[in-house]
């Protein structure tokens, strides 16, 4: 095993030492077992040594096999994202809105039809503490099962209420995918591409947004005079991506950190060491995360039924209300920052200022969608390269200066019939698309999970998706009664709010990047978490720098 200081520097201002209690744990190895790690002593600074000493190859086989793993889990994205493009485009077909007696400009009822998806995912959420009974990956295959059944009944649809319960069973199952799947990604991946890796998964919403547009665009234009299968076809296409995941998902690994809490030991570290070290049982790291896990558990009993339905956990410390209220918050700003108004009703958008042909808006949308993947694609690496908080504070200022120019182009082409101001409104639109992407969409399923402790993972997802259901709900019912009731001002509102998210991003989130999952309870444990996470930050480039400044040559 490589020799790795692990003793720890001070930093002014923060002690970054485990609590007593951690400390005084002693994890002996047991007489010819394995699943007890030895040797290595976690801290804060262990991690980030091992790493700058003993770096694993991120192209050996292990991580090759998680890279395949991984990509087989971005499909539950591209199935959520085709969902929400997919409503998008077909509400721009008359075919559509004529069979189901919709107004092309929208109106209560399009309201109801987008935002039932956001209350099919409130009640999914409130059954996302399964994952702590049966596991993550069975709340995979099932999530996948319920949207390939609400997706028959949507395409089978033959009045608004039978596709509006459709719509709900979608988002239902879709939920329990949606949920899982990003959690078993962020307890499943090496905490240095932990931010890429799991940040990955939701960039994979803007394949299933393109794909849909594209079969949105591609059905319309060749068949549009043949009844309705132009917006049949692509509702029909949702199931594809659900069942390809049935297929093989149950032949993947369990989460290392599921398998801890049901004491499940080895079976743990095999998984660690196969995706983690690419199957060296002696690499340091190995023990190390063993040992981080255990100690996350030490001294906690097994659940039990009772354990799975209190939500005592979430609120007991300060600690753990202050990961609740990053969680939370996070998921509100993820989908209250502007950015639901433009996916859900881009084409609705485009007419006001005079974009009229049907056409043109789906290509303006999969161009849109094309812009968000790049974006997104782009900014899951840089999360692990610049930071969380960094990428966050600059989306959120960004995005305020983008909106107030839409509301300005807007208000120059309904007000003074200014074509330049309508070209400068649809510029800034899909600007806003690129920065929202960069910061947002590989962060919304990650770091919500990534501030709460091991304990709280499951019960808190559930609390991410019910506030970004409740804030979906909110935005996607009440846009287009804004859109078409006080117009550019709605672009207004939320340049000032996203305003209001850089100051917020600013003064209370915490710092997760390069940092493990247990090693982020340090963080929480201290008196002002945010300003710890920035000050570690700091301390862990030094570590690195001064890692690499003795590898080079000597001249």
């Amino acid at each position: 095993m490589a020799s790795v200081n692990t003793d720890p520097q001070p930093v002014e201002g923060t002690q970054f030492t485990r609590t007593s209690r951690e400390r005084n744990i002693s994890l002996e190895k047991e007489p010819g077992g394995s699943n007890a790690p030895h040797d290595v002593e976690p801290s804060l600074e262990t991690y980030a040594a091992i790493m700058a000493t003993n770096k694993p190859d991120m192209r050996g086989p292990g991580y090759i096999k998680l890279y395949l793993l991984a990509g087989t889990i971005f499909l539950c994205s591209t199935m959520s994202g085709f969902d929400s493009s997919l409503m998008g485009s077909i509400n721009a077909l008359p075919n559509y809105t004529e069979y189901f007696g919709l107004p092309a400009t929208g109106n209560a009822s399009t309201g109801i039809v987008f935002a039932i998806f956001q209350v099919g995912q409130i009640g999914g959420a409130l059954f996302v503490w399964l994952i702590d009974w049966y596991g993550r990956i069975w709340h995979i295959f099932f999530g996948c099962v319920g949207v390939i059944i609400g997706t028959i009944i949507t395409g089978l649809a033959t009045n608004l209420p039978m596709f509006i319960g459709g719509r709900f069973l979608l988002s239902f199952f879709a939920t329990l995918t949606t949920t899982a799947a990003p959690l078993y990604l962020v307890e499943i991946s090496p905490p240095a591409y932990r931010g890429t890796i799991a940040g990955m998964f939701n960039t994979f919403y803007y394949v299933g947004s393109i794909l849909a547009t594209s079969a949105v665009y591609g059905c319309h234009k060749y068949l549009a005079g043949q009844g309705n299968l132009d917006w049949r076809i692509p509702i029909w296409l949702q199931a594809v991506c659900a069942g390809l995941v049935v297929l093989v998902v149950k032949f993947f690994p369990e989460s290392p950190r599921y398998l801890i809490l049901i004491d499940k030991h080895e079976e743990a570290r095999r998984i660690i060491t196969k995706y983690h070290t690419n199957g060296d049982p002696n690499h340091p790291l190995v023990d190390l995360q063993m040992k981080e896990m255990l100690q996350s558990v030490q001294g906690i009993p097994k659940a039990t039924w009772k354990d799975l339905f209190d939500l005592r956990v979430l609120v007991e410390t300060r600690s753990s209300r202050y990961r609740l209220m990053l969680n939370m918050v996070f998921s509100w700003f993820s989908q209250f920052s502007g950015n639901n108004i433009i996916s859900y009703y881009l084409p609705v958008m485009l007419d006001a200022i005079g974009v009229k042909d049907t056409n043109t808006k789906l290509i303006l949308n999969i161009i849109y969608s094309a812009i968000g993947w790049v974006s997104a694609t782009c900014g899951a690496r840089l999360h692990d390269v610049v930071g969380r908080r960094k990428m966050l504070m600059g989306s959120t200022c960004g995005m305020a200066i983008c909106l107030a120019l839409v509301a300005a182009g807007s208000a120059g082409k309904i007000e003074y019939n200014n074509n330049a101001a309508a070209t400068l409104s649809i510029v800034f639109i899909f600007t806003f698309g690129a920065i929202f992407s960069g910061a947002f969409t590989p962060m919304q399923p990650v770091y919500p999970a990534e501030v709460v402790s091991n304990r709280m993972r499951a019960k808190a997802m559930g609390a991410y998706k019910i506030t970004s259901g409740a804030a979906g709900f909110l935005n996607t019912f009440v846009a287009p009664i804004a859109l078409s009731s006080i117009g550019y001002w709605f672009y207004v509102f939320f340049s000032f709010w996203d305003t209001f998210e850089f100051a917020f991003v600013y003064f209370f989130f915490v710092e997760t990047k390069g940092l493990t999952l247990e090693e982020l309870d340090v963080i929480f444990e201290a008196k002002n978490p945010r300003k710890a996470s920035v000050e570690a930050k700091k301390k862990l480039q030094a570590m690195y720098k001064a890692s690499a400044e003795k590898e080079k040559p000597l001249v």
